[in-house]
């Protein structure tokens, strides 16, 4: 049976079709969803546990992407939540506040994701309270974070400021955390933390040269991981933004607990000398690389090259 040249055409653009199709289908899956909220994810799954029966921690914390820039992506992470195109909630107080609305899901160069989440970091309410002949200085150092913050000559950005590690190994007597290098917002090197969990004490703070990690104790209260850490040293600030310093007596407490897929972190800074009270972050939640291979990359070596070129006083 002959076939015709129209039958052959109408043959080879079904083929053409349904090859795209299957194309579209294919990439569509490897494409990661658009989120068009940054509120906390919530969890799924069992929580797995090691064999002592305390929960696994162990893994790469970085579904979510970065965790410092990025709209919309971690703003909750520093206190603000946005739920949806109308909708802001201040983590810390509870309340709704008013901010300019996500109408598109383009993708923003760093300029314009870092501008935008250190504007919205710094509508939330949660912030430490410090002793009044300290406050010139933060203000100072917040005015002037471009040239007085730490971590834009590549410095360690230090504990709590870190965060939530990248990567954790859980082993039974000790727990390693990793935090990649970055640039952006802030510079910093990368910082590992090897933290005991058999029922040691702390050194005497008297005997310790400060650091920037501190010496961190590790204990189990129930389901939650709780670090202490002191003998830190002063050259970091413990947050984000806003120019907090600390003073050598500064002593960190931070809570670990896994939920299915999310790790939630707080951290709690005690600085007498300083602070008027103990300060505690909002909690920040970060999601398990769904990889079952998944691999934490190397960091690109911190080299700041436009420090000494800034001009103005914009926060980057």
């Amino acid at each position: 049976m002959r076939v015709s040249a129209s039958s052959r055409l109408i043959a080879v653009a079904a083929a053409i079709s349904l090859l795209s199709a299957f194309v579209l289908a294919q990439e569509a899956r490897q494409q990661p969803r658009l989120r068009t909220t940054n509120a906390p994810p919530k969890p799924a799954g069992a929580t797995p546990r090691t064999a002592d029966g305390h929960p696994d921690l162990a893994g790469v914390w970085n579904a979510l992407g970065d965790n410092l820039n990025g709209i919309p992506n971690q703003i909750a992470n520093n206190g603000l939540a946005i739920e949806s195109e109308s909708v802001t909630r201040d983590l810390h107080s509870g309340q709704l506040v008013a901010t300019f609305p996500r109408n598109t899901n383009r993708p923003q160069n760093n300029e314009q994701a870092e501008r935008a989440a250190s504007l919205l970091r710094r509508v939330g309410s949660n912030r430490p309270v410090y002793k009044p002949e300290y406050w010139d200085m933060v203000k100072y150092n917040d005015h002037n974070s471009n040239e007085e913050d730490p971590s834009n000559n590549c410095m360690p950005a230090g504990i709590p400021r870190g965060g939530i590690p990248s990567y954790i190994g859980q082993f039974p007597n000790y727990l390693v955390f990793i935090y990649p290098g970055q640039g952006g917002l802030i510079a910093t090197q990368t910082m590992y933390r090897m933290i005991p969990t058999d029922g040691r004490q702390h050194t005497p703070l008297l005997e310790l040269d400060g650091s920037y990690t501190g010496e961190p104790i590790g204990r189990w209260e129930g389901d939650t991981l709780v670090v202490d850490s002191w003998g830190f040293n002063s050259n970091t600030w413990f947050d984000q933004i806003g120019g907090y310093l600390h003073s050598e007596n500064m002593r960190v407490i931070e809570r670990f607990r896994r939920e299915g897929n999310t790790l939630t972190w707080t951290a709690t800074v005690e600085d007498p000398d300083m602070l008027l009270e103990p300060w505690t972050t909002t909690p920040r939640v970060a999601l398990l690389n769904p990889q079952p291979g998944a691999l934490l990359p190397e960091s690109l070596p911190c080299s700041e090259r436009d420090l000494a070129h800034t001009v103005t006083k914009e926060h980057h």
